[in-house]
């Protein structure tokens, strides 16, 4: 099995999930429309756990909007704070993908 690397770019409108070795080595992507955070996520979910079939997954990284805690000694580390965007205020973006999968995940602004 290949290892690799999961990237998302967590936008107010779409997201864009990826997995490779780095920029120069995309193996898997998607796009999705931003919706609520049940259904976005989730399909984030399917996306990587269909692609640790076949990659090794070591991290995933996120550049989200914002605002987000990025703190990793924070309690609310990984979640997306106070945003104005409906439905997704205090959403814990890191900890749940961290719990999903095992792997260490990051999360900054984008």
């Amino acid at each position: 099995m290949n290892q690799a690397f999961g990237g998302i770019e967590a936008g107010g409108t779409k997201f864009v999930c990826a997995v490779g070795t780095g920029p120069d080595d995309i193996r898997a992507e998607l796009r999705l429309p931003t919706e609520s955070p049940d259904i976005t996520l989730g399909k984030v979910v399917d996306f990587f756990s269909d692609q640790q079939e076949q990659h090794e997954i070591s991290a995933i990284g996120v550049a989200s909007f914002g605002p987000v805690d990025p703190d990793p000694y924070s309690q609310t580390f990984g979640y997306i704070t106070n945003t104005p965007k409906l439905g997704w205020a205090n959403t814990p973006v890191a900890p749940m993908l961290r719990e999903a999968f095992n792997i260490p995940v990051v999360l900054d602004t984008d």
